[in-house]
């Protein structure tokens, strides 16, 4: 091979062993699967209740996106609930004003960009604790929000606001033996597309003279993320087409994993949060990465209140209640590290949807409130524990 490049001699049994950390979150989101469709005679897995996960989770998935990256840095954020209710109140009452869809929305992105500004402000240049700044941030907004809707819900003029969080994406009458054609399609395009970056990606590597894995290995990349895909799409084809926040949630995802691994300002916030004193000895600007990344935290909080006020259907005063502390675990369970620096986007999403999947099964065996944050519970603090004895026994902690 060319440039020095050669193929790393390595076992699937090793191979899984150093990616245990990336792989374990997937593996207790497939066991959490199989056993609640034990527990629910499979209803868990009808199109229609995969569906409504991606649906009723949409708002925590995009927090956990903005939430990861606030997490790497080094803090937390806990006025997302509440800027979630404020946004999504004025989101409403521009609506209502008879405002385009468009318009709205991208108002709905300023005001939280200019909430993200405030907040990164305090924390990135007046040196204050993210913690204190947003626990204020969190009962300021909250508090406006009351007094713009004066605690009473704010309701939408008609439905089209709603189709955000329960339309579909269909062609009419496009359908492939009783299936959404358009689902099916988009699921062949994602397989070609997952195949033609996989082999891209190995063929760059070879060409750079790094080492790469056996053929093999990224062919049973493909099959096992093309069986994911299959999965959830045929799952869509079967009951309504693509819901339209699952496009919402993809291009976000999409945006997001690019910015982490091929954006320089997606290094530095890995930079920054693994030794902030090191970041800036090289030259990196940590107070003007640690504002960008709070901008963004506000931005993805404007989205998700204009996701969960479609969702709602109307503009709670009390919208948001508890989502920070879902969007904070979803991105623990999904494998970032409480010491900052490490975690990805993919694996936020899949945190969110263990969370999810877990919430819709109990829900569905009628198990209550209660017993569900004791579950939840116990699930983020093993979590940390295994984030961090995984990261002593390698060497990390």
């Amino acid at each position: 091979m060319s440039n020095g490049a050669h193929i790393e001699q390595i076992s699937f049994l090793g191979l899984a062993k150093q990616n245990m950390r990336k792989l374990s979150m997937f593996i207790m989101l497939g066991l959490i699967l199989i056993v609640f469709a034990i527990l629910t005679n499979g209803v868990n897995l009808t199109p229609r209740n995969i569906t409504n996960i991606f649906i009723q989770n949409s708002y925590i998935l995009i927090l956990a996106v903005g939430m990861l990256l606030v997490i790497i840095i080094g803090n937390i954020d806990l006025s997302v609930g509440s800027v979630i209710a404020f946004s999504g109140a004025i989101s409403a009452m521009l609506y209502n004003t008879g405002m385009g869809m468009i318009p709205m929305l991208l108002l709905s992105l300023l005001i939280g960009g200019i909430i993200g500004c405030f907040q990164a402000f305090w924390i990135a240049y007046m040196r204050i604790p993210a913690f204190i700044v947003t626990l204020s941030g969190m009962l300021l907004f909250r508090g406006l929000t009351y007094i713009i809707t004066n605690v009473t819900p704010v309701a939408l003029i008609d439905d089209g606001f709603k189709q955000i969080a329960s339309g579909s994406l269909e062609i009419k009458g496009f359908r492939i033996a009783g299936l959404d054609g358009l689902s099916l399609l988009v699921m062949i395009l994602a397989i070609l597309l997952l195949s033609f970056m996989t082999f891209r990606q190995r063929n760059r590597k070879i060409r750079n003279g790094f080492s790469v894995l056996p053929f093999r290995y990224s062919v049973y990349k493909i099959v096992s993320l093309s069986a994911l895909i299959i999965f959830v799409f045929s799952r869509f084809a079967a009951y309504r087409g693509i819901p339209t926040v699952s496009l919402v949630l993809f291009v976000v995802t999409v945006l997001f994993v690019f910015i982490t691994n091929n954006t320089v300002i997606g290094r530095y916030i890995y930079a920054v949060g693994g030794n902030m004193k090191s970041a800036k000895l090289s030259g990196i600007n940590a107070e003007k990465v640690m504002f960008i990344t709070h901008v963004i935290m506000g931005v993805l909080c404007g989205l998700s209140g204009v996701v969960f006020t479609a969702y709602m259907n109307s503009a709670l005063p009390q919208a948001g209640d508890k989502f920070e502390l879902d969007a904070i675990a979803s991105c623990y369970i999904g494998g970032a590290a409480a010491s900052g620096g490490i975690g990805t986007i993919i694996g936020a999403i899949t945190g969110g949807l263990v969370m999810g999947v877990i919430n819709n099964g109990m829900s569905l065996m009628n198990i209550g409130a209660d017993w569900q944050y004791v579950v939840k519970a116990a699930i983020l603090l093993f979590a940390v524990f295994y984030d961090i004895w995984s990261r002593k026994k390698s060497g990390l902690g």
